[in-house]
C-alpha cells in the first residue's frame, strides 16, 4: 500500500491561510479514500475533511466553509486548503488513506497515515 507524507504546516497568524499537501509514494493513489485528520494537544485525533476516489467529500461542521480538500491524480497528492484560520484549529495534521468507496470518520478504519504536519495559528 501507499506511503503517506504530509508539508506545508507552520506558523500562520489568526485569518490566515495556508496549504498543506500529502503526496503518495510507493503505489496510486487511485481508489483510495483520503482524509484529514487533527489531533491538538491533549484531544483525540479528529476526522477534518474526506474525499473518495470518486469526488465525494465529507467535511466536519467546524471546518466547512474554510477549508477545501482536492486531489491530483497525475501528481498523487492529497491537499488541503484552509483559509480564515482560528487558534482552535492549532493541531498536527495527518493525511490518511484507505481502499473503499466510502468516506469512514473514525481513525481506526484508515489502513495507512502520514507522521503529520504542525499547523500553529497565533491570536
Amino acid at each position: 500500500q501507499v506511503q503517506l507524507i504530509e508539508s506545508g504546516g507552520g506558523l500562520v497568524h489568526a485569518g490566515g491561510s495556508l496549504r498543506l499537501s500529502c503526496a503518495a509514494t510507493g503505489g496510486t493513489i487511485s481508489m483510495y479514500t483520503l482524509a484529514w485528520f487533527r489531533q491538538a494537544p491533549a484531544k483525540e485525533r479528529e476526522f477534518v475533511v474526506g474525499v473518495s476516489w470518486v469526488g465525494a467529500r465529507i467535511i466536519s461542521d467546524s471546518v466547512k466553509g474554510r477549508f477545501t480538500i482536492s486531489r491530483d491524480e497525475p501528481q498523487n497528492t492529497l491537499y488541503l486548503q484552509m483559509n480564515s484560520l482560528k487558534t482552535e484549529d492549532t493541531a498536527v495534521y495527518y493525511c490518511a488513506g484507505v481502499r473503499t468507496t466510502r468516506i469512514p470518520t473514525t481513525q481506526n478504519e484508515y489502513q495507512t497515515w502520514g507522521r503529520g504536519t504542525q499547523v500553529t495559528v497565533s491570536s
